[in-house]
């Protein structure tokens, strides 16, 4: 027994002292990711709320609906973001401030009256995904907000068939990410949730805010 004891005792205690460390690295980690975007909250993961009524709400009543591969329906099912999100401990809720419409574009077609602001948001969580994989954080995966803005057209609006595997022809496969109500998530309650305000948008003109997400394990 006391051998047992000699051997069992240094284990616990690198144990403990590695989850110290890890704390420090991510406290750390926080710090360099506020050089690529400094406004956020980290939450636990299970904060987030996915609902069915949302992906719904893509389905019916958005014009983007297949016309994206990072929208329904070629993105993951509320179902299996549930299963994703149950495997992560903590996230990140990034906030975008004042996203600059192009005012030259109708707002009856919001995609392209957003669409510089959503290929920032894009790039932007794309690099906080990157910096956080390379510090360690294998797990690190983000979500963007609105239909992808990186080719006009999308894969689905080009004449070419479709087979059960479109995203392969995506050019942007290394930065494209689904956005967080094509898979599910209710964008509106996970933010109140977490201190941040978010309305719905009753004029084009007004202030808009817009959110993303990465998780980190």
């Amino acid at each position: 027994m006391k051998r047992k004891e000699v051997f069992v005792k240094p284990l616990l205690f690198i144990i403990i002292k590695f989850k110290a460390e890890m704390k420090e690295d991510l406290d750390a980690l926080l710090q360099e990711l506020r050089r690529i975007h400094g406004d956020f909250k980290l939450i636990p993961a299970d904060e987030i709320e996915v609902a069915d009524w949302v992906r719904w709400k893509c389905r019916y009543g958005c014009r983007g609906y297949g016309k994206h591969l990072n929208c329904p329906p070629y993105t993951p099912t509320p179902e299996e973001t549930r299963r994703l999100i149950k495997r992560y401990e903590k996230a990140l809720i990034t906030r975008f401030e004042d996203v600059k419409p192009n005012l030259d574009v109708p707002p009856r077609h919001l995609h392209h009256f957003l669409w510089d602001a959503i290929k920032k948001i894009s790039d932007t969580m794309f690099e906080l995904e990157r910096h956080t994989y390379l510090s360690g954080y294998y797990k690190a995966f983000a979500m963007d907000a609105l239909p992808c803005s990186y080719c006009d057209p999308c894969i689905p609006e080009q004449d070419k068939p479709l087979d059960q595997a479109p995203k392969r022809f995506c050019k942007h496969q290394d930065r494209a990410r689904p956005s967080m109500e094509a898979c599910g998530i209710d964008v509106f309650k996970t933010v109140r949730k977490v201190g941040y305000e978010a309305e719905v948008f009753t004029s084009p003109y007004q202030e808009i805010t817009l959110f993303g997400l990465l998780l980190i394990e």
